[in-house]
């Protein structure tokens, strides 16, 4: 995907450190398969919507295949 979004259910989210950076893996689920495989979105904790919870419906915005975005869905339509 060279741009675009996916939605998802947040699973889980942590903080981890490389090299002294802080960044967040925000772990989620398809919003079409709640159940199924769970992936993975490595991201700055500048590009996070704040108060996320697990079980929030979130939006990944994705450019070139990468990350860049992840915001909380407030009222699913």
């Amino acid at each position: 995907m060279l741009k675009g979004t996916r939605d998802g259910i947040l699973r889980r989210i942590q903080p981890m450190s490389i090299h002294g950076q802080i960044s967040w893996d925000v772990f989620f689920a398809d919003v079409e398969d709640p159940d199924g495989q769970l992936h993975l979105a490595r991201i700055g904790p500048e590009a996070v919507s704040k108060h996320l919870e697990p079980g929030d419906r979130i939006q990944v915005e994705y450019l070139v295949g990468v990350p860049v975005k992840i915001t909380r869905v407030v009222n699913p339509g």
